[in-house]
């Protein structure tokens, strides 16, 4: 099975971890469009404990409109998903998605070639932090 993130860990806070990928993100071209406090919400439904998870939904613009324009059923798959997961205190999990991998489920060429170039620049931003 192909992987369908990138994984790094790193010795940070989940606050300061969320900083650092944002900052290393936009060194990138990509934005952060959402974020969902992942232990706070499953808490708040479930009455459930998990450890802190965030998740932010990042996304590069003109990727975007260029794999919108190329083919409208991308929209579904985005925006890319940035996981910060605290494994134990002081150790933090990032967790990137891998676009190529995504965009195997559309079975588009044209968005392969995109996914490929968004893989590096997501895979780049998370060797930076």
């Amino acid at each position: 099975m192909t992987a369908i993130n990138f994984k790094r860990e790193i010795s940070d806070t989940v606050d300061h971890a969320i900083e650092r990928v944002t900052k290393a993100l936009a060194a990138e071209g990509f934005g952060i469009l959402t974020r969902i406090d992942m232990h706070s919400k499953i808490k708040e439904k479930t009455g459930k404990d998990i450890i802190p998870t965030v998740i932010l939904g990042a996304c590069n613009p003109n990727m975007a409109y260029e794999a919108y324009t190329a083919n409208s059923d991308v929209v579904s798959l985005l925006p890319c998903n940035a996981v910060i997961r605290e494994i134990e205190p002081g150790k933090i999990s990032l967790e990137f998605v891998k676009p190529t991998a995504m965009m195997q489920i559309l079975g588009d060429s044209k968005l392969a070639g995109l996914a490929r170039e968004a893989d590096v620049k997501i895979e780049r931003a998370l060797k930076n932090i």
